[in-house]
This record gives structure tokens, sequence and C-alpha cells, in this order.
């Protein structure tokens, strides 16, 4: 609802004790005895848990009984609870940028535990600062925008193809590009896939035939993404085959799935060096294919390129248990095969997993604990055979075993050219380069720019049937804009002074999510005049541009020069 000139600003301030996180340090009594004495402050109330069913009906209850027309909440990050609580404002009636939060727990009570009374004074501080703002929001209308009903998965593997199931069989168009001239992905060389043991090829096989005979899954082959532009419910997209533009569509959603490479260990325990120094693939490879001889004895090394204190410092989750199974199939097919397995931990993760390393200790399976700062060495190659020396931290003292095989268990890596794709798409990638979601907990398989999902190994290491449920939490989040047809976009969004704005082109260069673009708005004339034109659907309200504008002709909803002044003068004024 939009502000009159004599509407009278009511206040109402609830200040959470998040348990002891907050009023284990902060007074909260008199924090909210102190917010009493504000301005505009009409009822201030401390609540045990603001976000509880029972915190929230507090503050809507006090809404509707003292007429409040404006709310702060101090507690914890607006980062998670801001959301919840612009909800309950509008539950109550109330446009919900009329909320603004003080952050009192990480801004104040965990950053000053051992300083009660200064961390209470500074509570003070961030209330008064955020009623200050209070006094002059104003509501806001959120942009409505349309949503075209079609997908773009990017990766025909088993999360791709699973994705593009689940969004086709609910009536939505899909378009599958996969730049290989096969689908399936990794899942192509694998073997048997754990805990069922069952044929990769078969999973593989059903699910093709399922995308290939779905009307509403459009499959591009040998095919890239070159550009995309556009925001959420429209992206324009161009795809190329052979380095030649084939064709344009828009789509209302995107999926990221990728897939990722095996890291290969040349150079590393005489892999590329000796012909049976192997990776755990090429193992899958020789056992899809029946191709690997019986052996007397082979050994197993964990951790190759992965868990290192430079370079790829993360755990690829899945070798050990690759591993484990490897080890038990090849058991399977020669039980007199001596096998040992050499690690630094072992990962197998959840009850099922471990009752496989019990079978195979059970088996005859050794396992042998090494460390970081005493890897195993791969000696010498004599008769066919390799000399591995390793020191047992168990035993305490340097073993050596000669194998007619070494396997290395290598880890996942991100895809060459997943960099590229990610400055197309303006999402990022993590410091394991592998694509980064919004938030572990509250956004899994978002990415921060609205409307583009990610699942499978493209997100991280990670097994099929992880891949495979992932692949279904995207397309389920991907599937609720294209169902709505119609959705709100945030109205925190830059906005442009026409009148002053010389259409430098500054705002253009430096928005990361491309929602500013300077036009031309009378094209017609000799000297046609340039303006910068916010695409609202598509603008983050980061406030970037704002700061890179030399003028002053942009600003932002909901942080205008007016609000912010007026927190920095409550701060330094003390009123």
């Amino acid at each position: 609802m939009e502000r009159r000139e004599e509407e009278v600003i009511r206040i109402g301030v609830f200040v959470c004790h998040c348990g002891i996180n907050i009023s284990g340090v902060v007074n909260v009594p008199e924090v909210v005895k102190y917010a009493m004495t504000l301005p505009n402050v009409a009822y201030a109330e401390e609540i045990l848990y603001a976000c509880s069913s029972d915190g929230l009906n507090k503050i809507k209850e006090a809404m509707k009984k003292y007429n409040l027309n404006r709310v702060v909440v101090a507690s914890c990050t607006p980062r998670t609870h801001e959301p919840l609580f612009r909800a309950t404002c509008e539950e109550a009636g109330l446009n919900k940028y009329v909320f603004e939060m003080a952050n009192i727990r990480e801004h104040c009570s965990w950053v000053h535990s051992r300083e009660p009374e200064r961390a209470t004074e500074k509570a003070k501080d961030l209330v008064r600062m955020a009623v200050a703002k209070a006094r002059l929001l104003k509501s806001q209308e959120e942009p409505e925008i349309e949503v075209t009903p079609s997908a773009l998965i990017i990766g025909g593997g088993i999360s791709g193809m699973t994705a593009a199931l689940c969004l086709a069989n609910r009536g939505f168009k899909v378009h599958l590009v996969e730049k290989e001239p096969e689908l399936g992905g990794m899942l192509r060389h694998l073997h048997k896939l754990y805990p069922t043991m069952v044929d990769a090829s078969e999973k593989l096989k059903e699910t093709i035939e399922a995308v290939k005979s779905n009307r509403n899954i459009e499959t591009w082959m040998l095919t890239v993404v070159k550009q995309v532009r556009g925001f959420i419910g429209n992206f324009d997209v161009s795809v190329q085959r052979g380095g030649r533009e084939t064709a344009n569509f828009r789509v209302g959603t995107i999926i990221v799935a990728t897939g990722a490479d095996v890291f290969e260990p040349v150079g590393m325990y005489g892999y590329g060096k000796y012909d049976n120094v192997i990776t755990q693939l090429k193992l899958e490879r020789l056992l899809k294919e029946g191709k690997l001889e019986k052996l007397e004895r082979v050994i197993m090394i964990q951790c190759v390129g992965a868990r290192e204190e430079k370079g790829r410092t993360y755990c690829s989750r899945i070798c050990c248990m690759t591993s484990l199974k490897n080890a038990l199939l090849i058991k399977g097919l020669y039980p007199e095969t001596d096998i040992y397995i050499l690690f630094r931990d072992l990962q197998t993760y959840g009850k099922e997993y471990e009752e496989w390393y019990r079978m195979a200790r059970d088996m005859g399976i050794n396992f042998v604990k090494y460390t970081l700062e005493k890897p195993p060495e791969v000696i010498a190659e004599h008769n066919g055979k390799l000399t591995v020396s390793v020191y047992d931290i168990l035993l305490g003292e340097e073993i050596k075993v000669e194998s007619d095989l070494v396997i290395l268990s290598t880890p996942l890596i991100q895809r060459e050219d997943a960099k590229e794709l990610s400055q197309m798409l303006k999402v990022p990638l993590g410091s394991d380069a592998f694509f980064l979601e919004a938030h572990a907990k509250l956004r899994p398989i978002d990415f921060a720019t609205d409307g583009i999902y990610v699942c499978g190994t493209a997100h991280g290491p990670k097994d099929v049937g992880e891949s495979v449920s992932q692949a279904l939490g995207a397309a389920s989040r991907a599937a609720i804009p294209m169902a709505i047809k119609r959705l709100r976009t945030e109205a925190i969004t830059a906005t442009v002074n026409e009148e002053l704005c010389k259409g430098c082109s500054r705002c253009e260069e430096v928005c990361e999510y491309g929602a500013i673009r300077v036009e031309e708005v009378r094209p017609f004339v000799k000297v046609p005049t340039l303006v910068a034109k916010v695409i609202e659907a598509q603008c983050k309200g980061c406030g970037t541009c704002a700061v890179a504008c030399p003028i002053g002709a942009i600003t932002m909803r909901h942080f205008a020069d007016e609000q912010i002044s007026a927190m920095i003068m409550a701060a330094i004024r003390g009123d």
C-alpha cells in the first residue's frame, strides 16, 4: 500500500532472545525498554524465538492490536530469516517492504560474547538505526513477468536426462543439449552401480530410450550453448553445432547438468610409465568388457590427486565406495586374488556402505592405512610386476608388496569449459571449481541467479543415486515458475533518473547480472539521447551501479540515499 502524507508512522520493535544466542550476552529487556523511547515506536516486545510459529503469531497479533504500519525485528541474519518475517507482515496485511531487520546476533552477541555491557549498547545502536530507516520505508510493487513454459538442460548424462524426463512428463517442452555424440555421460563407462550392483548399461539404456521416445524432449547432440541472455522466465538461448549457429529459442528455466571429468594422474605412481598402473575408470571398462585377466595380487591406492594441502583439497566422496565395489567384483571373479587397499581415511558414509567395508574385510581384502606425509611409492617393475612400498601406520613399519596391477583412485574434477559456462550464465564456481549453489542449506540446488539450477556432478562429486535425486529436485524447482506461468520478482532494484543520466555506460559495464542496458531514447534525431534502462526482473539490487554512477543518476529502492543517511545519522548522533 502507498504511504500517504498524513499517515502516522507506528513502528513495532520485536527483540529476539534466540535462546541464549542473543540473551546470553545482550540484555534483551533493556534493549526493549530503550526501543520504546525511540521516535515513532508504538510498541516493543521481547520474544523467546521470533522465527517460531508462536513468535510469528505474537508479531501478527501485536501488529493488529497496536495498528502497526512498520515492523523492526532485532534477531539474527536477514540472509536466512528476512523472507520469513516479510511473509508474516504480508499475512497481517502489510506490504513486506516496510519491514526492517537488525542483526544483533552475528553483528553483536556472537562477536562481543565477552563484553555483555558493550554488546547491549551496540544492540541499542543497531535497533536505533533500523528504526531510523523504518520511518522512511515505503511500500513497493514487485514487477510481474510471464514465464515461458520450457526448459534448457545443459548436459545429457544421467542427471540431465532424469531432469529432462521429470519436466517433460509434466508437460513442459525441454531442450536437452549434449556436446558428445551419445547420451549417458560417464555412466557409459561404468560396470556395476553400488549398492544395488545392477548393470550400469541397463539403467542407462532404459533412461535413453525414455528420453528419445518422449515427444516433449528435443535432443541436441554434438551441440554447445553459445549464448544465454535474459532472465528467469525469458532466457534467449543460442546453440551451435560444429562451430555454426544452429538454433535460437526461448526458455523459462535452465538446469546445469554438465557432469565432471576424472582426474588423470599422469606422472603419479608410475601412471603413464607402466602399463599395469591404471585408474579405477579403466578398471571399470575392463570389468565391463570382461577383459580383466586372473591376477595374483592387486593394489589399490586411494586419494591420488585428492585431499592435498595445495590444489585439490576436497574429498571426491565416491572413490572409497568405488574401490570397495571393484575389489568385491574382482574377488567374485577370482577368489584367490590377493587385494590390498591403501588408504588415508576410508569414507564409507552411511550404514549400508559401512557393511560393505565389513564384507570386504571378511572376504580377506587387506586394508593398509598410510599418511599424507608418507605416501606409497611404486618402486620398480620386475618380471611384469610392480613393487609398492608403503609405511603402515598401524604396524608402525614399512612394508613392500609385489603386485600384478596397481589401481589408482582419482577424484572427479570440473570440466575445462565450466568457467566459460559460468561466465555466460553469470553463476559462480566454488573454491573447488565446481558450480556453487546459492545456499548450502536453504537453496542447495538453486543458483543466486533466479531461474537457473544445478544438479549432478557439475555441482560436486556424488554417486549415481545422489545425482538422480538432485536432478529430480532441480526439475521440481524449475517446474514451479513454469507451472505458475507468471511470477513476481524482487522489488529492491535500481532506478534511473533519466533527466540526470548521461548514457556513459559505466553502470552497464559493472553490472554482473546484465540488468542494465544503455539505449537510444530518441533514435530518429541527429544526435540520439543515450539513457540507462534497468531490466527489473534481472536486477538483484546489489547497488554496484549506484556506486559506479559518476553523477548519482541511479538510486536503489528500499535503500534510498535518505534511508541510508538516516541510519548513519542515527549511529553518529545517537538519536
